[in-house]
């Protein structure tokens, strides 16, 4: 019986480099957050006096942006093209379109609950991501 080779699995030292400098920069990030009555204050800003006040959650978001789009690149390397369908909106969408618009529904949903509900953002959170999976799921 002849063994068949196994592809080469071309993604995973690209991945594996994604992951890596997400926690990288998570640990980087964890390690500039301010200390105030020896505890640690999670909303202050990183980078006292400076032109935009990036705290800890707004720098994390914005580094979970990246690296969704870099795990998107890494599939479509794994995985070249993927299939346009057409979901419940009646348009051919693509992998990326899936994400874009599940990014942008996410806003949406997040900036809504801000406005009608208030700070607590977890619940939005929770809805944002059950929209994403729809999103890539029925879209």
């Amino acid at each position: 019986m002849a063994e068949t080779a196994t592809p080469p699995r071309r993604w995973q030292v690209p991945l594996a480099v994604v992951v890596a400098v997400y926690i990288a920069a998570l640990v980087a990030l964890w390690s500039m957050l301010p200390q105030k009555d020896g505890a640690t204050d999670w909303f202050a800003p990183l980078d006292p006096g400076g032109w935009m006040a990036w705290t800890f959650p707004t720098a994390t978001f914005f580094l979970t942006i990246f690296l969704l789009l870099s795990l998107m690149a890494v599939w479509e390397y794994a995985s070249p093209g993927g299939d346009p369908r057409v979901g419940v909106l009646r348009f051919e969408t693509t992998r990326g379109d899936r994400l874009f618009l599940s990014l942008l529904g996410s806003a949406f949903i997040n900036l809504a609950w801000l406005g009608l509900v208030g700070p607590n953002l977890w619940w939005a959170l929770g809805l944002s991501l059950l929209y994403a999976v729809a999103v890539f799921r029925y879209v």
